[in-house]
């Protein structure tokens, strides 16, 4: 099994955004050592808490301070940007990072406002033309237009050999059919919608054929927020931290930074406080939490039902040394962490 990281860089507390940008790009180094796969950067926009507004900029950051972990987009909003320049963006990066550059693309709403500043053209209704943009990204980087389109003439590949791995990220299933007809990967956020993980994974699946797009076989990752540490007890109360964050953003659709353990102790209510982070009566939890044991048994459950061989983990830990730990537990059970980290612990 492969084991991926999503980084938010979020504000923890005695924190600000400077800070944790800089724990952002540290992350990958980290990530790499402990045997991870691949990083990605998430997109967000207008919220106090999370820092990551231009995973661009991060990822040739983390790209340049590491060696070998692939380092991508997790992922770039593509409902508010144009595609040339999305394609420009993600060829000049894989030039400073041959062969290790993921281009994750993605859809969501920054709110009303947040949309409309993102936008450039004000003048006109948004569209929902996400497939096309994905289409029109593709042919951009593999030159694919045909030979009287307007863009054919554009070379924003010239001098760079190699090209970016394209991801679709999802949380509905509708972008699944997409992704597997383009021959893509896709990766479905499970910490937003664990009931559709199954069906959208499969139909990935069942839609999957090669293309010069994509790989010759199919890939594809489930993405899941988990939270290790050394019992289940502790797990899950350092996992209240997460709750009562999405919980302060509900209420009033942003929040400073993530609170600490004993200020979501006091926010949380005990349902919520106590609610499920193991898989119950076979509903899946929205955040996994538990010792090393109890997570990597959560995780095979999770992959052996969707097929999957690779997990993307979301994590959201105020203290940073527990979230460090907890990455390192997870390496370690899940079989990932170099010799020298297992034999250590």
């Amino acid at each position: 099994m492969k084991l991926s990281l999503v980084e938010l860089a979020a504000v923890t507390p005695g924190t600000d955004k400077p800070k944790a940008l800089q724990e952002a790009v540290d992350a990958a180094r980290q990530a790499e050592d402990l045997g991870y796969h691949r990083i990605w950067y998430a997109e967000h926009h207008d919220t106090g808490g999370l820092a990551s507004q231009a995973p661009e900029i991060l990822i040739a950051l983390a790209a340049h301070t590491t060696g070998r972990i692939r380092v991508g987009s997790g992922a770039v909003l593509l409902n508010h940007y144009s595609p040339y320049k999305v394609a420009e963006t993600f060829l000049q990066l894989e030039a400073l990072a041959p062969g290790r550059i993921d281009l994750g693309l993605g859809r969501a709403t920054a709110g009303p406002l947040a949309d409309l500043a993102l936008r450039r053209d004000r003048g006109t209704p948004s569209a929902d033309d996400f497939d096309q943009q994905i289409h029109e990204v593709l042919a951009h980087l593999h030159r694919h237009f045909p030979a009287d389109h307007a863009f054919a003439r554009l070379d924003p590949t010239a001098g760079i050999p190699t090209r970016p791995d394209v991801w679709i990220l999802g949380s509905s299933g509708n972008s699944a059919r997409t992704a597997g007809e383009l021959g893509l990967g896709y990766a479905f956020a499970g910490f937003i919608n664990p009931d559709g993980a199954t069906q959208a994974l499969g139909r990935h699946r069942a839609s999957f054929q090669p293309t010069p797009y994509g790989s010759a076989g199919h890939r594809a990752m489930l993405a899941v927020s988990a939270v290790v540490a050394d019992t289940d007890a502790e797990a899950q109360r350092l996992n209240w931290s997460r709750r009562a964050l999405l919980a302060r953003m509900a209420r009033t659709g942003t929040a400073p930074r993530v609170p600490t353990v004993d200020e979501a102790a006091r926010d949380l209510t005990q349902a919520e406080k106590d609610a499920p982070t193991v898989i119950t009566d076979g509903r899946w939890p929205r955040q996994l939490a538990g010792s090393p044991a109890t997570v990597r048994d959560q995780i095979e459950q999770m992959t052996k039902a969707t097929g999957v061989e690779e997990v993307l983990i979301q994590d959201c830990i105020a203290d940073p040394e527990a979230r460090a730990h907890s990455r390192a537990l997870l390496a370690q059970a899940l079989g990932v962490a170099p010799d020298r980290l297992s034999a250590a612990s």
